[in-house]
């Protein structure tokens, strides 16, 4: 959908779709992350999506596709083509509407315009006021829906850039309080514009995280019927006990219903609703191989040439892992983070006091066996780069709190004690001795933490004091060819250093 006929249908605030119905399905996404191949497990893989997607649209005569956000970030689709591959699929999908996740900034502004322009599908964003960006044109804060004589009213809610996008590459986006935004334009558009109901899509998360999200959102709502979340990777599966609740009461003991689909394309939701009672039924499809007969032929030729670039660099061979690299326990973080600690060393000339990486930073893990330039890539998609911090002490351990608060990320040349209760730490040890609130230390970080992104607010207070050519990736493939790498099977270090007392 080009820009002008955005505007003119956002003008109207609604969209119509004619005819007599009974049900409206709602099939939903959330944080695919440019999975367009299946992930390790087999699950996932875009052009499966495209048969379930197909099948229900087959079985049904009024069906609304919708993504909750993050739909790209996490692969070499992403890194090598800046949206496109994702954008031209899900386009052929039929996306009716999507919203913004934090990683639809990672590449900047301009980049970021360029392709929700050439989007076909109606974007959405409440809370986000971006009047005085390029993005104002091609964005409303709600849309209304009309099957017979329902009318669904549909709002967007993100979450808050700061501590979470670069600030450089969201300038100019004001940040609107979400649980505000969302109860004032559900009011106004079921008492102004008379919708039957309000469908809500969220990037705020289920209940992790910085507030608001979609638990905060349901339980202060009066006017709201269904969340469709994303950001937290929450697997809503109504069927699983003892799993996250998808019925929430809301302010005046109504229920709420509130999903999610995980992450990586593994599943997608399906809600079903009764447009006479507007009750409404939820479920998880699998999307897995059982489709894979089905595939779509003109969906795979836009993905191969695509396919055939990202293959290439997969082969291209580095090293060799001896035993599996998990960032859950510890071992791919302390390489990433020892590697950044090697290169900050060097670029400072010294050693530096300490080195810190973020586990968020790390996308996919590191098999056994051959490392490749491409799963190299994959791992470190974001385009950081290390950088020298002269930073206080004080303003070290409040960042050592921080990371304690997500029971711990990468440090090298240091440990750190942390209460599990508290989430704060005890003991800071860097280079053996206890951290000195009143010293300047020197450490190697990159310039996302360094600007206090991941909630790293004190690194602000830091000073810059050399920086990398070269994006971590490219750094990480370097040292990776050095000593004391090189020639040699690598094996993890497990040892957790920032550990809960």
């Amino acid at each position: 959908m080009g820009s002008k006929k955005l505007v003119s249908v956002f003008a109207a605030g609604c969209m119509a779709v004619c005819g007599i119905a009974d049900n409206l399905v709602i099939l939903h996404t959330n944080d695919t992350h440019s999975a367009i191949d299946p992930a390790s497990d087999g699950m996932g893989g875009i052009l499966r999506r495209k048969v379930i997607v197909d099948s229900v649209r087959q079985a049904n005569d009024n069906v609304l596709l919708v993504d909750a956000g993050d739909a790209v970030q996490g692969t070499l689709y992403y890194t090598l083509f800046g949206g496109e591959v994702e954008r031209k699929l899900m386009d052929d999908m039929g996306y009716d509407i999507q919203i913004l996740g934090n990683h639809e900034f990672d590449s900047g502004m301009d980049a970021l315009v360029r392709q929700i322009s050439q989007s076909e599908a109606t974007w959405l964003t409440t809370n986000y006021d971006v009047s005085a960006t390029p993005l104002a044109e091609h964005f409303a804060p709600y849309a209304v829906k009309k099957y017979g004589d329902r009318k669904i009213g549909f709002i967007a809610i993100n979450l808050d850039p700061e501590g979470m996008i670069s600030a450089a590459n969201c300038t100019g986006v004001r940040y609107l309080d979400g649980v505000k935004a969302a109860n004032a334009t559900a009011w106004h558009l079921k008492h102004n514009e008379k919708v039957d109901m309000v469908v809500a899509l969220t990037h705020i998360g289920y209940n992790a995280g910085a507030r608001p999200q979609d638990l905060d959102i349901a339980r202060r709502s009066e006017d709201i019927d269904i969340i469709i979340g994303g950001h937290s990777h929450t697997l809503i599966n109504p069927e699983a006990e003892g799993g996250p609740q998808c019925r929430i009461a809301n302010e005046v003991g109504d229920t709420i219903l509130v999903v999610q689909t995980g992450s990586l394309g593994k599943y997608v939701g399906e809600i079903d609703i009764d447009l006479e009672t507007m009750a409404a039924k939820y479920r998880l499809i699998a999307v897995d191989s059982r489709l894979d007969s089905r595939i779509d032929e003109g969906a795979a030729a836009i993905l191969e040439p695509y396919r055939h670039d990202v293959d290439s660099i997969l082969g291209i061979k580095i090293g060799r892992a001896a035993a599996p690299f998990v960032k859950q326990d510890f071992g791919l973080v302390n390489l990433i983070t020892d590697i950044v600690y090697a290169a900050g060393s060097d670029l400072n000339g010294a050693p530096v006091d300490m080195a810190v990486m973020n586990k968020g930073g790390i996308r996919c893990n590191m098999p056994s066996g051959d490392i490749t330039r491409g799963l190299i890539m994959q791992m470190l998609p974001f385009d950081n780069r290390i950088v020298l911090l002269d930073i206080k002490g004080s303003d070290l351990a409040a960042g050592f709190d921080v990371m304690a608060g997500r029971l711990g990320d990468g440090v090298s040349n240091a440990t750190a004690v942390y209460d599990p209760e508290t989430k704060k730490c005890s003991s800071i040890l860097i280079g053996g001795k206890p951290l000195d609130p009143d010293k300047a230390y020197r450490i190697a970080t990159i310039d996302y933490l360094a600007t206090g992104g991941d909630y790293m607010k004190s690194f602000k207070n830091g000073v810059e004091t050399g920086r990398s050519n070269e994006i971590l990736y490219e750094d990480v493939i370097k040292y990776l060819g050095m000593s004391p790498y090189k020639g040699k099977k690598i094996k993890p270090d497990t040892k957790v250093r920032m550990t809960p007392r």
